[in-house]
């Protein structure tokens, strides 16, 4: 049945894509019906399985365990052990140094020894409890200062270094120098790690998994069950939240349900309890900075010496990208002339930190911002002032790593719009003034930019894939390798997939990320999840629409320039058909309407051993403008205004994209304020519960909070309908909170530089303001 066309639709402008639309479950988060692995219907005879561990234990030879009480415990079916697993007892990211279970030693506190399987998850937490376990001690290395004296490193150091910073230094006008120390984080996921493992014919394991990284759980199952991995399917729909400590962090907990439903052929699920999840899972990495920059009398820089001490933990885990990406962003957005950045990579028996939310960025460019605040501090001149003269630009535009700077123009006219809608100089003189007359409450100001790499520095992972399905009754069955943590991936792609197909969304049916369907996945992390499985799913349509088009343009003797996608319909010349009768008569007539996209990442060339390439695709960029109060004779803060302006490219989903970058924000101000990780003198984590680890909450935001996407030209690199990734960057943008809290202590002592520590807490802003007024000096 044919219609008469409708002009209009030939030429109509993107329908979906660059559209402020919901979240795909959005309904279904607001009213608790969205299905997480907790949700899922549990099949008949499901045990439940939970980690043992020795609670007086820090770090240690295992002399003894005693598992008899635990084995008779009400309730209980097995007990395992390291014995236990029929392949290798390793859940590590790649350096096979992560023991699923403890086998002779306990390496941290809170270490996995032994795992309870049992009827209920009551009385596995019970019988766990019964186990008797000896350990002789052994004195455990728990800071950077331990692991520097024993010469503990779980990598070996690593640099980028250009020109002669000693000559450079030695050309300085002045040299500044310091150090001071910044806090890891929590990721305090909504969801914990769960996992639930069902057994399958012929020795096949399907694995429920909460994981940014299925394909990596598909093959860390299959190498503990010591199985091909085909004879693994991981699967995960949705995560309630994920922050990075769901990339490798996962493995541990699907082994473990994996193992037990080996064990005893029932299904079995993985559910950790809060306490347990902080205490046995990877943070965001802490640092040392060790820092010496040298600038003439403007505040220009001339060179810089910066050393990362790292606490890596126990193990490697994914310390060499974090630490990597660390010393990719310690130039923050700033030419540095000549540059030694090093980073140390320290073992310590404390818990393996992990993947958080910018992957080690955060660390280094807060490290740059402490530097551009101290030439500030003692020129009298003005942050912003410094930041601006030390913007990469035309001239000066090759970053540390070798890699030009192509939008500096970008991040110049984005700081120039945030200057002027936050009205920072107006503002600037009302925070002077205000703190001239009070001597007790003080107000800070600060202007901070962003500027963060896109891609995997480790080129392999830029990859991804995704399984396109067209129907002949029209609709789209969308699978790929990216996994959903609550950021709209999902959404994005069917936005893509519908754009290109020229159907509603309520014709793309988006299905959980499945490894069989989606082989070698990479981690849905380093802001790039929309970028490549987008892309994947872009291309894999555009496969299945050029084989229409080639079929309709047989049957209708007609250019493919006649024909058009639309509104569910297919306009070829002055006829209109519905997309269903026209993928039925291809079906009919044998044509493919299945395809698996793939999408490698252009252009990346980033050798790690030679400090040569390009290590990222491009970079987006934003900006940040905080004032806050601090009282003086407690401590506390408030932010009382911030402004953010940010660069997504030409946006996929408006509405989201602002979501994220709110979203950053607040748990990069909640790092930088208020997260602070305790352990005691034996490595014992003592904040390891809401109630001792303070996240931000409602009251905790700005009261003024602007939020505003930059309008520019959209990306210059042939990224999904020209957008940007938003994941990470709007983390970067709390530096300001931070950089403000430091304006407003420096306040009280002019010319002294403040010795703030990150989280700047209320302990950590007293001390500081204690430290500045000692060196006060009175004229």
């Amino acid at each position: 049945m044919t219609a008469p066309l409708d002009q209009s639709k030939v030429t109509a402008p993107l329908k979906h894509v660059r559209k402020p639309l919901a979240h795909d479950s959005a309904e279904m988060h607001v009213t608790g019906t969205a299905p997480y692995i907790d949700d899922l219907t549990e099949a008949v005879g499901t045990l439940h399985v939970v980690p043992g561990w020795e609670r007086s234990a820090v770090r240690g030879k295992i002399s003894s365990i005693d598992l008899t009480d635990v084995s008779a415990s009400d309730g209980v079916v097995a007990v395992l052990t390291s014995e236990d697993i029929p392949g290798t007892n390793d859940c590590s990211s790649g350096f096979g140094d992560d023991p699923v279970l403890a086998n002779g030693e306990i390496l941290f506190y809170g270490q996995v020894v032994f795992a309870v399987v049992a009827e209920t998850r009551d009385q596995a937490r019970k019988a766990a409890l019964k186990a008797k376990i000896e350990v002789a001690p052994i004195p455990p290395i728990l800071t950077q200062e331990d692991a520097e004296a024993a010469e503990t490193m779980v990598l070996p150091d690593y640099q980028f270094r250009r020109g002669s910073p000693e000559t450079g230094m030695t050309a300085a006008e002045e040299v500044l120098s310091g150090s001071f120390r910044i806090g890891g984080q929590e990721h305090f996921y909504l969801e914990g790690q769960i996992a639930m493992a069902v057994p399958q014919e012929a020795g096949g394991m399907l694995v429920h998994t909460s994981t940014q990284h299925p394909t990596e759980v598909q093959h860390t199952v299959a190498k503990v069950l010591g199985v091909p991995d085909a004879l693994v399917t991981a699967e995960v729909r949705r995560m309630g939240g994920g922050f990075g400590g769901k990339e490798s962090q996962a493995n541990q907990w699907a082994s473990l349900a994996v193992l037990a439903a080996h064990a005893t052929g029932r299904a079995c699920k993985v559910r950790l309890d809060r306490d347990d999840d902080m205490i046995m899972t990877g943070k965001r990495h802490d640092f040392r900075v060790d820092w010496t920059i040298g600038h003439d009398g403007t505040g220009k820089i001339r060179a810089v010496d910066m050393e990362f001490l790292a606490r890596c933990g126990y193990s490697v885990d994914l310390s060499l990208g974090v630490n990597d990406r660390t010393l990719f962003h310690a130039d923050s957005s700033y030419f540095y002339p000549d540059a030694a950045i090093r980073s140390r990579r320290l073992k310590t028996d404390t818990c393996s930190n992990t993947a958080f939310r910018g992957f080690g960025g955060p660390q280094g460019m807060l490290a740059a911002e402490r530097m551009i605040d101290a030439i500030a501090i003692k020129t009298g001149r003005d942050p912003l002032d410094i930041r601006k003269l030390n913007f990469y630009d035309g001239e000066r535009n090759l970053t540390p790593y070798g890699m030009p700077v192509e939008e500096y123009a970008v991040m110049h006219d984005l700081i120039a719009q945030l200057e002027e809608n936050s009205d920072y100089w107006s503002r600037r003189d009302d925070v002077r003034d205000f703190n001239a007359v009070n001597a007790v409450l003080k107000k800070g100001l600060a202007l901070t930019p962003v500027k963060f790499g896109i891609s995997f520095t480790l080129k392999h992972l830029n990859q991804a894939g995704a399984l396109v399905h067209l129907y002949t009754d029209g609709s789209v069955h969308l699978n790929h390798g990216g996994t959903e943590m609550g950021q709209g991936l999902y959404q994005k792609v069917a936005q893509v997939v519908a754009e290109e197909f020229g159907v509603t969304l309520d014709k793309v049916r988006i299905t959980a990320t499945n490894t069989s369907k989606v082989p070698n996945t990479g981690p849905t992390a380093a802001s790039s999840g929309t970028d490549l499985n987008a892309m994947a799913a872009k291309l894999a349509a555009q496969e299945i629409k050029g084989r229409l088009i080639s079929f309709l343009c047989e049957q209708h003797q007609c250019g493919p320039e006649a024909i058009h996608f639309g509104d569910n319909k297919v306009i070829i010349g002055d006829q209109s058909y519905a997309l269903a009768e026209v993928a039925k008569q291809a079906h009919m007539a044998r044509i493919q309407m299945s395809h698996a996209g793939f999408y490698a990442t252009p252009g990346i060339t980033w050798d790690r051993e030679s400090v040569t390439g390009r290590p990222f695709f491009y970079f987006a960029f934003g900006g940040a403008c905080a004032e806050v109060t601090i009282d003086t004779m407690t401590g506390e803060m408030t932010v009382d205004r911030v402004d953010i302006l940010h660069d997504v490219g030409h946006s996929l989903n408006p509405a989201i994209d602002l979501g994220q970058i709110e979203g950053g924000f607040v748990q990069g101000m909640g790092w930088l304020t208020t997260e602070e990780l305790v352990w005691d003198e034996k490595g014992r984590l003592r904040t390891h519960a809401p109630s001792t680890y303070k996240i931000p909450t409602a009251s905790d935001i700005p009261e003024e909070f602007n939020v505003s996407l930059y309008n520019g030209n959209g990306n210059p690199q042939d990224t999904v309908y020209r957008s940007k990734a938003v994941g990470e960057p709007p983390v970067m943008l709390a530096n300001a909170v931070f950089c403000a809290i430091n304006d407003a202590v420096a306040s009280i002592a002019p010319g002294q530089i403040p010795n703030l520590d990150a989280p700047a807490t209320p302990e950590a802003i007293m001390k500081a303001v204690r430290d500045v007024r000692s060196r006060k000096v009175f004229a």
